[in-house]
């Protein structure tokens, strides 16, 4: 049987709203009731009923994150530092896996809204006029995570995507590797169009014709990773170096490198994108962009919170710092 706050009440013989006050830490009891109160709550089992307290203040304390792959590490990084800095604020936090599905993201933000969340982070690829439209209509704020909108509208924290891919493709190319292949995301996404321009920029500065034999679009998998190696290999003219648009695609083109017979940097240097943990797992270790995955997930939480409290927001487009960790995988 759940136990009440009136069973708690009648057994302490104190009445309802007394032991609200207990409940909520209101320092308005005297010190023996309180204790009493306490005493019977840790008796009984009475466990308060979140729901009904929300309704009473019109707060959840309980936020939203739609994040794509719950089961990939980059993602998993950062919902380590949005559930961090969730849990220091006091909110609760549901997490839902959207599997960058546009029907099931849509889907999930009304599902979000419906459990009377107090606020939403969205991380995702492809950002809709869908997407943008029930934004900018949400009863609650809304805060992008490694995520852009075309329309510049919604509070988001990313890093600079274009500048960090021209970093890694400047460094290839000024170690003598004067056209770096590119494995890249597919390009439907803001974040992909950025690194791919970045990577053009790079290879524009150095007046190199773009070879579009060497850009080959992969899924962000360990997979895609091999398989766009396999292809590049077969050219007559084989890159010595390959800039990789993220860590797991990376170590894939590593191991398809090695599996060919070749040599990782001696034969082809590689760089990868986002400095998770599998780039100190590889041998040789990979050569990355830093993109601070725990701080992305923590600073759009904090924003969030401001949100959520009617705090002040001096910048609603918030950017990180990137650099380039060099390891074992470039000479």
């Amino acid at each position: 049987m759940t136990i009440t706050i009136y069973d708690v009440a009648r057994e302490a013989n104190v009445s309802m709203a007394t032991v609200s006050r207990v409940v909520n830490g209101n320092p308005n009891v005297k010190p023996t009731t309180r204790k009493k109160v306490l005493n019977t709550i840790e008796q009984l089992g009475y466990r308060p009923n979140a729901v009904a307290r929300g309704l009473a203040s019109k707060k959840t304390t309980t936020v939203g994150a739609i994040i794509p792959d719950i089961s990939s590490i980059f993602f998993a990084e950062l919902a380590r530092g949005i559930e961090d800095i969730a849990t220091m604020y006091k909110y609760n936090m549901i997490l839902s896996n959207s599997d960058q599905n546009k029907d099931k993201e849509l889907q999930l933000i009304n599902t979000m809204l419906g459990k009377q969340v107090d606020g939403i982070l969205f991380m995702g690829g492809n950002i809709t006029d869908e997407h943008v439209q029930q934004f900018q209509t949400s009863s609650v704020p809304v805060v992008l995570a490694s995520t852009y909108d075309e329309t510049d509208t919604i509070p988001s924290v990313n890093i600079d995507y274009e500048e960090a891919a021209y970093e890694a493709t400047k460094y290839l190319i000024d170690k003598g590797n004067p056209h770096p292949a590119f494995v890249s995301g597919q390009a439907d996404t803001k974040v992909n169009q950025l690194k791919y321009n970045g990577y053009l920029r790079a290879l524009e500065g150095g007046s190199e014709a773009v070879n579009d034999n060497l850009i080959i679009k992969g899924e962000y998998t360990y997979d895609s990773g091999i398989e766009a190696v396999d292809e590049l290999l077969q050219l007559t003219e084989k890159p010595s170096a390959i800039f990789v648009a993220s860590d797991e695609m990376a170590l894939g083109v590593i191991h398809g490198v090695q599996d060919k017979g070749y040599n990782v940097p001696e034969d082809v240097e590689v760089v990868g994108f986002d400095n998770t943990r599998l780039a100190s797992m590889v041998r040789p270790t990979l050569s990355t962009v830093v993109q601070p995955m725990y701080d992305i997930g923590a600073v759009a939480m904090r924003l969030l919170t401001k949100y959520m409290n009617k705090e002040e927001v001096a910048d609603n487009k918030v950017v990180l710092p990137h650099r380039i960790e060099k390891r074992n995988s470039t000479k």
